[in-house]
């Protein structure tokens, strides 16, 4: 069947209708304590901590993939990087205008990747932030390369030569995906429910990757910009592998350039967040 089916090229940059959101404290403060975030401000909902920005966006995360992917291969996607560039942050009262296109794909036997970019603006038109998602297709190759792919992000081998700048290890709690999915806005059973986990082939229920990458973003801040979510720029990471609740992560952040980190996290002996880059201005 599945060489039956294709991707769609003549529907890619395609935006998506807008979607609006109205930032509350509330909200702010819900997602800083779903992700066990310590920082004062996250906390009070003052501001808003980095991986918020997926909250006014998720409706639309997969709309763009309905243009161009197949609806039999939409089951077999796969979020495979999330890569964050922070023009403002987002504060309460805000209200968000976001939109999203896919611009290209990547086809490779073990699986097809394709580049989702969002857009989050101010109702004023200033930009707030732009995302780049890279999604997996599993197990199937489109057969060429179209359009535009993911920034990339990889990992300098080089940078293992010298000591870390900063380590931090961090506990997913047991209750964190069912604290997590509300605050994200995010009903992914695989996250919730440890039957539909297990038929998906997964040892049982696992932490949503941009909730793993949440808490880098805070180990980050503290450890590097005195907590100042102000200062964070770009913030990305590919995921490796799945994060189960009851597991400590440990990362490692390595200087990379001027005001660049690359980083990885580990939980036990498998790296789970790979490729990872903080660009931090003074």
């Amino acid at each position: 069947m599945d060489d039956e089916l294709k991707f769609d090229p003549g529907n890619l940059g395609k935006w998506t209708d807008e979607i609006r959101f109205d930032v509350t404290a509330e909200r702010i403060a819900e997602y800083a304590a779903a992700t066990n975030d310590p920082i004062p401000a996250h906390r009070d909902g003052v501001v808003a901590s980095p991986v918020f920005a997926i909250v006014p966006v998720f409706q639309s995360l997969l709309e763009p993939a309905l243009e161009v992917v197949p609806l039999p291969l939409i089951g077999r996607v796969l979020h495979g990087e999330q890569d964050f560039r922070f023009h403002q942050v987002i504060r309460p009262g805000d209200r968000l205008v976001s939109r999203a296109r896919m611009l290209g794909y990547r086809g490779r036997p073990k699986g097809t990747a394709a580049h989702v970019h969002l857009e989050t603006r101010t109702e004023a038109g200033e930009p707030v932030n732009d995302q780049h998602v890279t999604f997996v297709v599993r197990g199937f190759d489109a057969g060429e390369q179209v359009g535009e792919l993911a920034p990339g992000h990889r990992f300098d081998e080089s940078l293992r030569e010298q000591p870390p700048v900063a380590e931090v290890t961090q506990h997913i709690d047991e209750d964190q995906t069912f604290r997590y999915g509300p605050a994200a806005g995010d009903p992914m059973p695989i996250h919730l429910d440890e039957e539909i986990a297990k038929e998906a082939g997964l040892p049982g229920i696992i932490a949503h990757g941009l909730c793993s990458m949440a808490f880098t973003s805070w180990a980050a801040l503290t450890e590097l910009a005195g907590s100042d979510v102000t200062r964070l720029r770009r913030l990305a990471v590919r995921f490796a592998k799945p994060v189960f609740p009851g597991q400590d992560l440990h990362t490692r952040f390595w200087r990379a350039g001027s005001g660049a980190y690359a980083y990885e996290t580990t939980a036990g002996a498998q790296v789970v967040l790979t490729d990872g880059l903080a660009e931090i201005t003074d």
